[in-house]
């Protein structure tokens, strides 16, 4: 095997080397025979693809399940077309709603995924009559997948409307379809009639234009190599975790000396038949084959990537020694389960791709600084733009109708405080908790139930604000009459502070109108090197990338706060207390082709790198794995 490995890697270098001078803004896919690659844009080129079936996921789901897939590392996708699923009755063809292929490839598109299609017109794939329409079967001696006249023109007729819809998506029209198959696995079909194989080349070539790298795909034997390749068709193979890998790809030299090395399906797991067990293959091993393929510089599809669902009546069979008919469910045990969720094995594929420096992965994790916008006490201007409510003693949220968020309650130190003194909260009056800060300088906290006394030093005169956080209010028993703010007196030392200055913050609005990032061009303090203590609002940008999916933010040894995205309140982050450890942030939120903006109002303490970083899964755990 490894003599094998070692020839593939030199072949592959080879490949590497190669470069090539392209017209500015000239789209290209080919096949380089002297090097054993594909090349794109005249650059070699490693396709890392999943089969995914839009016919067996529901419209909506499709942009989540590309997303996915991408994220998982791949750079292009495999897709069927159905013949049946789009023109069920004769001469009625249907390319809307859940059969809209062409918002399919729009989707692949945007989210950065090459499409190889596979129009058919047979595609097997355990579905109804392999893609074939049932109305075929009006002629009762009908030859299906042969030069048969009837067979011939109905297929004649089908790809006329077919493949004209998809020329556009061609890679090299500027869509991103870089290969077609023609027909599927034809050599496994006993007719062997090289007669309608020409055929449908003729027919691809007339459609889709000579410059289009046409391809077929086998499986791993003599006999359907022998009949299902032709020549002016890419001769691929197909096989999974139980073939010697060397001996599969010299059976593709054999009919294909050569060009790159390609694996059509890479078999990840497999179909079920009603009263057979589930077929499950393992994830560490799908992973191995996987990464030893690449390795060679071979391009790999897998089948599945995600099977998804047979709804209605569009399930498969299977006739060896008796009908066996395929279940509902096409789960397929994939890297994405049938209801779209990531699995071990897809974790353990997605570990693999890292590891090979050809394909480009898209990042993991993106990580985004945060520059210091200033404290929450030099910022009242902007916040509590109307001012502040004066009175002699605490009022509550409630009695000033600012019912949720954050408040902040302003007064002066009655005298010097050269020693730490204590500020109490007798009556427990504190509803939520509360950040002290003395002339714009940090002191400590006050918490319901938890903590009622914080020590604070300063000079006569000197500004002590009390910024009080609501946290929720009690929903269920006998305490739902639950007041926010500081419900009763604050005693320093000896003295009830009176004579208070409470400011109703209206954070939300002032983010949802661009601050602070509106106020950029204004001189913001430098760059800390330290890190920060107090209620202090920080802001960040996360630049576009034309993609827009869910997303987790991650404030790592950040201590509690609040962050906004575009104007959104994502919620309180609090990972110094777990035990959640990331935020949410939904893809609709997040701009394709602008900046994000990002607003952290940090409470307590942030850290002094003044990183956050998104993820692409939660960690909901305050035991999860630390980054």
């Amino acid at each position: 095997m490894a003599a094998g490995v070692f020839l593939f890697v030199a072949v592959n270098a080879a490949c590497l080397a190669v470069s090539g001078n392209l017209v500015s803004g000239e789209r290209s896919f080919s096949i380089d025979y002297k090097n054993n690659c594909f090349l794109k844009d005249e650059k070699p080129f490693q396709y890392i693809s999943g089969s995914i079936h839009y016919s067996r996921i529901p419209r909506y789901y499709w942009k989540d399940r590309l997303v996915k897939m991408y994220m998982t590392g791949l750079n292009a996708i495999q897709v069927y077309v159905p013949w049946n699923f789009h023109e069920a009755v004769q001469g009625v063809h249907n390319f809307t709603g859940d059969r809209d292929l062409e918002h399919f490839l729009d989707l692949a598109n945007q989210t950065g995924l090459l499409v190889i299609l596979r129009p058919g017109p047979y595609i097997c794939a355990e579905w109804e009559m392999g893609g074939l329409p049932a109305w075929l079967l009006q002629k009762p001696n009908i030859i299906l997948r042969s030069a048969d006249t009837d067979y011939v023109q109905a297929v004649s007729n089908w790809l006329a409307v077919l493949l004209p819809k998809m020329k556009p998506w061609l890679y090299i029209n500027g869509g991103n379809i870089i290969t077609v198959q023609v027909e599927n696995e034809y050599g496994s079909y006993y007719a062997c009639d090289y007669n309608y194989m020409r055929h449908l080349r003729t027919l691809f070539r007339f459609f889709l234009g000579e410059d289009t790298v046409l391809f077929t795909t086998d499986g791993n034997t003599d006999r359907e190599m022998t009949c299902g390749t032709l020549e002016g068709l890419y001769a691929t193979v197909d096989f999974g975790t139980a073939n010697n890998i060397t001996e599969a790809f010299k059976r593709q030299r054999r009919f294909e000396p050569r060009g790159p090395l390609v694996n059509s399906e890479f078999y990840t797991g497999w179909l079920d038949h009603w009263g057979d067990p589930h077929a499950v293959v393992d994830a560490q091993k799908v992973s191995r084959v996987l990464g030893e393929m690449l390795t060679m510089g071979a391009n790999v599809n897998m089948y599945m990537f995600e099977g998804g669902t047979n709804f209605g009546y569009w399930n498969g069979a299977d006739h060896d020694t008796r009908f066996r008919s395929v279940v509902t469910s096409y789960d397929y045990d994939a890297p994405l389960s049938e209801a779209g969720d990531p699995t071990e094995k897809l974790l353990a594929i997605r570990d693999v791709i890292k590891q090979v420096p050809l394909i480009e992965l898209p990042p993991t994790k993106v990580d985004v600084l945060i520059t210091l916008v200033g404290n929450i006490s030099g910022l009242l201007n902007t916040l509590s733009p109307l001012g502040p409510v004066k009175s002699q003693y605490p009022l509550t949220f409630e009695e000033l109708k600012q019912y949720y968020g954050y408040m902040l309650y302003r007064t002066t130190l009655p005298r010097d405080l050269s020693e730490p003194t204590p500020l109490i909260s007798p009556l427990n009056g504190v509803h939520d908790r509360a950040y002290v800060s003395v002339n714009g300088v940090y002191q400590g906290l006050l918490e319901r139930d938890t903590t009622l006394v914080t020590n604070v030093t300063g000079q006569q005169g000197d500004i002590i604000d009390i910024l009080v956080e609501n946290m929720g209010r009690v929903n269920f028993g006998s305490k739902i009459n639950d007041y926010k703010g500081l419900l009763s007196n604050l005693i320093l030392g000896k003295d009830v502070l009176t004579d208070w200055k409470i400011y109703p913050l209206d954070i939300d609005g002032a983010i949802a109108a661009g601050w602070p990032h509106s106020d950029s061009q204004k001189s913001f303090p430098a760059p800390q090197k330290e890190p920060s203590f107090g209620p202090v609002f920080y802001m960040g940008t996360l630049e576009p990338n034309g993609l827009a999916w869910d997303t987790f933010l991650k404030l790592n040894e950040w201590t509690k706060g609040q962050v906004w995205i575009n104007g959104m309140n994502l919620g309180r982050y609090w990972p110094a207390r777990g035990p959640q450890q990331t935020l949410y942030v939904p893809g609709p939120l997040l701009r394709k082709n602008q900046p994000n903006r990002i607003t952290v109002l940090e409470l307590e303490g942030a850290p002094a790198h003044l990183r956050v970083l998104f993820m692409d899964r939660p960690q909901l755990n305050a035991t999860a794995e630390k980054s």
